[in-house]
């Protein structure tokens, strides 16, 4: 019995060495096949899987069995292996025979005589997922330490199955991961917590020169880009998605817009775990490229008209001083005048202009921060638009600002962002009676700066482009169309190099309010 015993544990032994071994399904399965009657000693043996949609047991491996008893299904409860799938027991038959439960069809589609029957459930985490059956013991009749022995085998057949099954549902969701990765035209690279890669496609491949590098971590691919934000930031970031730009100068100028995505799993109390990131990126330089040629062509023309402005706005001030002083025909006086307006007019559109360019490729570390008061600084503002920009119109100035309230931040952008939101509430709003409700609160951790007015409002449909570089809202609506269509661009870049947003409510005949939300 002992030396039976020691025997038994070595096959077992050397079975759950075989079975983990064993990762493809169909292999799997016709090496529990072969196992199984060697076991306990068994002529044949079968393997019924339960499919668990249909509630049905079938053949997924038949070895020897014609192609009609392969395609026999059992309902659970019927014969044998459904009486035993049904109530999660193992059953020993030593006489079929005289038991009503065996299922004669097999044997007599096959032709197999079946004398005794030892048929074990394989459970995995209290589920059965199918049925092992040892067929006619060659020596004597099945026992209990036979069943034991098929028990802990069918326990090991379960796990490896399963096992199995959980390794070929990774590998199927890996390749339609690298299918989908693949078809993908940006880079993309699929990353643990810490930035360790597990996949990334033939185009982040291309960009980060995978094949020169051979790189395991997203932060070493990016060791020879400059990364806005860096690594370390992007990481730390509390936010779900966060933006970031890498560039490269040698040995060919390399622009690359991305974003990285954390990827999260919840668990039961719905807490969010975080499993990974996905990082995205796009190749823009030939957009980065235009972009500095434009920011180069506009400075410099923006620069040459300054010198000639200066001369033009000069003379004709004194033209306009002398015609009003002295007694001039009215066609001098009105020339006089128009060239006086005109002129500083175009002098506010190349002083807009160079404005914009500057900031158009400031980042963050270019800002001049420092403290101030905003109650300070919107005063100061509406003087100045009362004084230079709206002398002589009918404004309705309403401010409110709490006293006190300080940020950190570029005073002169944040003025100049201010400026051109009360320019366009002025000068787009066409009543006799214009309003411009300037107001500041704080709010979500950070101070909303908003300017609305009683205009004619935005129609929906060019909400989506009003922040857009030299776009304006057709003449037929507005009723005016001056200057470079920067103005809301210049505010948008404003909030953005602060690490805020800007974002505009709008209703037609009623007016509209722009909103700059800036981190406190």
């Amino acid at each position: 019995m002992l030396l039976q015993s020691q025997e038994s544990l070595e096959m077992l032994v050397m079975v759950s060495r075989l079975l983990s071994s064993k990762l493809d399904i169909s292999e799997l399965l016709t090496t529990i096949m072969r196992l199984a009657s060697r076991v306990v000693g068994a002529e044949r043996a079968s393997l019924y899987l339960l499919d668990e949609k249909s509630q049905e047991l079938y053949f997924d491996v038949a070895l020897g069995l014609p192609e009609d008893v392969q395609k026999i299904r059992l309902k659970l409860g019927e014969g044998l292996a459904g009486a035993c799938a049904k109530e999660a027991k193992s059953i020993i038959i030593n006489d079929v025979a005289v038991d009503s439960r065996h299922f004669q069809k097999v044997d007599e589609e096959s032709g197999f005589v079946t004398r005794s029957l030892l048929t074990c459930p394989m459970i995995i985490k209290g589920k059965v997922i199918g049925v092992v059956q040892a067929i006619n013991k060659i020596e004597g009749d099945f026992t209990e330490i036979d069943k034991n022995n098929f028990e802990a085998f069918a326990s090991q057949a379960a796990i490896a199955i399963e096992n199995s099954r959980l390794f070929s549902s990774l590998r199927e969701e890996k390749r339609k991961l690298e299918i989908i990765f693949k078809k993908i035209e940006e880079g993309a690279v699929l990353t643990l917590p810490e930035g360790a890669i597990i996949i990334a496609n033939n185009s982040a491949k291309l960009y980060l020169e995978f094949e020169k590098y051979r790189f395991n971590n997203v932060k070493d691919a990016f060791a020879n880009f400059k990364v806005l934000p860096s690594f370390e930031e992007i990481i730390a970031s509390a936010g779900p998605i966060i933006k970031f730009e890498i560039s490269r100068d040698k040995p060919k100028k390399l622009f690359l817009d991305g974003s990285a995505i954390k990827l999260f799993t919840h668990k039961e109390d719905e807490s969010e775990i975080l499993e990974g990131w996905l990082w995205i990126f796009s190749d823009v330089t030939e957009q980065k490229m235009e972009e500095c040629m434009a920011r180069n062509f506009l400075s410099l023309i923006s620069h040459k008209f300054k010198t000639p402005l200066a001369s033009i706005n000069g003379f004709a001030q004194i033209l306009f001083d002398e015609a009003r002083n002295k007694n001039l025909s009215d066609m001098i006086k009105k020339a006089s005048e128009t060239i006086h307006t005109q002129g500083r007019k175009l002098n506010m559109l190349v002083e807009s202009l160079l404005d914009f360019v500057t900031i158009d490729s400031l980042h963050e570390d270019g800002l001049n921060k420092t403290e101030f008061d905003f109650s300070e600084l919107v005063i100061e503002t509406v003087e100045l638009a009362k004084t230079k920009y709206h002398a002589g119109a009918n404004v309705d100035y309403r401010i409110s600002v709490p006293q006190g309230m300080k940020i950190n931040a570029d005073r002169a952008l944040v003025k100049s962002a201010l400026r051109n939101l009360i320019e366009n509430a002025v000068k787009f709003n066409p009543s006799d009676n214009k309003i411009a409700v300037i107001s500041v609160q704080e709010k979500e951790g950070g101070i909303m700066l908003s300017v609305g007015d009683n205009g004619p409002g935005i129609p929906p449909e060019e909400l989506g482009n009003i922040f857009n570089k030299f776009y304006q809202v057709e003449a037929s609506f507005t009723g005016q169309v001056e200057g470079w269509g920067l103005g809301l661009a210049f505010v948008k870049k404003v909030a953005e190099v602060h690490g805020g947003k800007v974002f505009v409510k709008s209703q037609l005949q009623k007016g509209s309010a722009f909103t700059i939300m800036l981190p406190k």
